[in-house]
């Protein structure tokens, strides 16, 4: 999926916070990484691409849809059948398990169907990022690496387009993160998916095609 941001502007009402990014264009398949202090607007970046948030001016264009022009029921939709977001906290049901956890967007979303397909993939999910043994158990029973996993495994279900990871190995020791990374990358390229995480680590980045440096857009336009 492509990525076209254009003349974008985005302020928090409450926060003494403005986001200005005059262009930004990812292409399809990319792996990409977004870099740069906190506070830079990193993660407000990929909820504003997913249409979580909307700007206050400017252009979001995913392919031929103009995100940012779309109402929130549309945005949603478009989100649901397009886009897998990993949240830093992983945005897990305490009462659910692992495949459970797997299968959520197909409980809540009408429009997403549970076939033999549907169910396939699931297992493939559960056994490719080496859940098998842990497919009962509830998150508060898992490790924080394995639970990374199932958020990543959640986004991925319905096979989209373009994966958002905001911050995936950020509260994991370095081996664990090479693994969810790894993950990530493997699970993209087999999509043929466009990739764009957010991380704090510069060293992450160099394993990225395209990298995105929020401390260095032009001082006039991000503060």
């Amino acid at each position: 999926m492509n990525i076209d941001v254009s003349q974008l502007v985005f302020r928090y009402p409450s926060r003494d916070f403005e986001l200005r990014l005059p262009r930004l264009r990812v292409e399809p398949g990319t792996a990409a990484a977004v870099i740069g202090p906190s506070g830079s607007g990193k993660s407000t970046l990929l909820r504003l691409i997913a249409g979580i948030q909307v700007p206050d001016a400017g252009k979001i264009q995913l392919n031929d849809t103009t995100v940012s022009a779309l109402g929130e029921a549309a945005r949603r939709k478009f989100r649901i059948g397009n886009i897998g977001m990993v949240f830093q906290d992983f945005q897990l049901l305490e009462y659910l398990n692992v495949e459970e956890n797997l299968r959520l967007p197909f409980r809540i979303h009408p429009s997403l169907r549970w076939t033999s397909a549907a169910r396939r993939r699931m297992e493939e999910l559960v056994e490719g990022m080496g859940l098998g043994e842990r497919r009962r158990h509830r998150p508060g029973e898992l490790s924080q690496g394995e639970m990374q996993r199932v958020a990543i495994g959640r986004a991925l279900m319905t096979g989209p387009r373009l994966i958002l990871a905001d911050e995936p190995t950020g509260n994991l020791d370095p081996a664990t993160g090479d693994r969810v990374l790894s993950i990530l990358f493997r699970e993209a390229k087999r999509l043929g998916s466009t990739l764009l995480v957010v991380t704090h680590e510069r060293k992450l980045a160099e394993e990225f095609g395209q990298v995105i440096d929020m401390a260095n857009l032009p001082m006039e336009e991000t503060r």
